[in-house]
Order: structure tokens, then sequence, then C-alpha cells
């Protein structure tokens, strides 16, 4: 997934092509404030900036991955997996939209529906992401795909914990959960994660919150 700058140019740019389109800076300041929120821990208010950028400009809502994680956040998790679904067609390659698909089924239904459910995908280039999508399939275990992250440096390291922790919390095993959230969320990692790292740091938050 992109990092914060690249996905508001494109998303605005592709916005300003449709018919009746909102005003760039008007989708640009939605947009800034529902990433602001969302990095503040108001998921709610989050998603409903997300929902509205979505409403504005329609034909770029298939690109806003970030809603799919806010509203995974908040508990929507049938319009978490539609969006997942919706982003598949213009970026069928990337490992982490078929992983919060996952996410969203494991918690609406079960991981095993998530398991059948999971999205197929392209070749993602991004150490470690072909062994996390193994990982999400059930032919790779967490040791291996944080073993793979070592090749990655710091970056491969980061992605290997934040999905390693999510993986196990969809599972239901709170403790290793917890530990490599924890480890994604650490400040070392900021430079690398982009986005995702924000998306950490928010849910080691929601763990604290949840104890």
């Amino acid at each position: 997934m992109p990092r914060r700058s690249f996905v508001w140019s494109v998303l605005v740019s592709l916005a300003l092509l449709a018919p009746g389109a909102a005003p760039a800076q008007d989708l640009r300041s939605i947009l800034s404030r529902a990433v602001s929120d969302f990095d503040r821990g108001r998921l709610e208010e989050s998603a409903a900036g997300f929902d509205r950028v979505a409403e504005l400009a329609p034909n770029v809502a298939p690109q806003l991955w970030q809603r799919g994680i806010a509203l995974y956040y908040v508990g929507r998790y049938q319009d978490c997996r539609e969006q997942f679904e919706s982003h598949r067609t213009v970026n069928p390659n990337d490992v982490e939209n078929a992983a919060w698909h996952f996410l969203c089924v494991a918690r609406q239904e079960s991981p095993g529906r998530a398991l059948t459910a999971l999205l197929p995908v392209g070749p993602d280039p991004r150490i470690p992401m072909a062994e996390i999508y193994e990982m999400f399939r059930g032919a790779m275990t967490p040791d291996e795909v944080l073993a793979a992250g070592e090749r990655g440096g710091e970056r491969g390291r980061f992605y290997a914990h934040l999905y390693v922790g999510l993986y196990h919390e969809a599972l239901g095993r709170a403790g290793p959960a917890r530990t490599h959230i924890t480890e994604a969320a650490d400040e070392r990692f900021a430079a690398v994660g982009g986005y995702m790292q924000m998306v950490a740091r928010v849910h080691r938050i929601e763990l604290d919150r949840a104890r």
C-alpha cells in the first residue's frame, strides 16, 4: 500500500476526472482530516471522513484502502470486506489488501470462512509479502514470515511483525498478537512503515484500551 502523500495525489487526480467531482481542495481537506482523525484514535470520525470522500468522488472509492482499515477498527466488517474486494479491482497484486480482507471476514464470520474467502493476488515483490500471503493461506508459519522479513531490512522486519501480529489476533492468540503489534508500533519503524506504521500504533493503543 502506497505512502500517504502519493495516495493523496492519486486520489485527488482521479477524482477530478469524474464529471461533477468535488473541488480538489475539498477532497484533500476531508481526506487529510480522516487520516489525522485515525492517527489520533478518533476512529468513528475517521471512518466518516473516508465515507465522505467515497461519496463525493465515487470513482475514487475503490482506491480507498485506508477507508477499509478504518472500517475494520470501528467494527463495520461487511463494509470493510466490500472495500477490500473493491480495491482488488484496481490493485490486484497487493498482498496487504488480501490480508485485511481476511481480517474483516475473520471478525465478521470466522478464520475458517476468511481462509475460504481469501482473495487471490498477483506478484507483490515487496519483502516479505509473498510469505505473508502464504501465512494467511495456511501454508507458512509466522516464524517463517519473521525469518523472511529479515531479508528485507527494517522495512521487511516491520511488515513481518505487523502482519504476524494481525494474523495471531485473527486466530485468537492474544499474547503473540500483542507482542508483534507492539514491536511493529515501535518508533524505530516510523521512517520505513509509512501509513501502516501509524496503523500499528493505533492498533497498539486499541489493545491497551481493551485491557
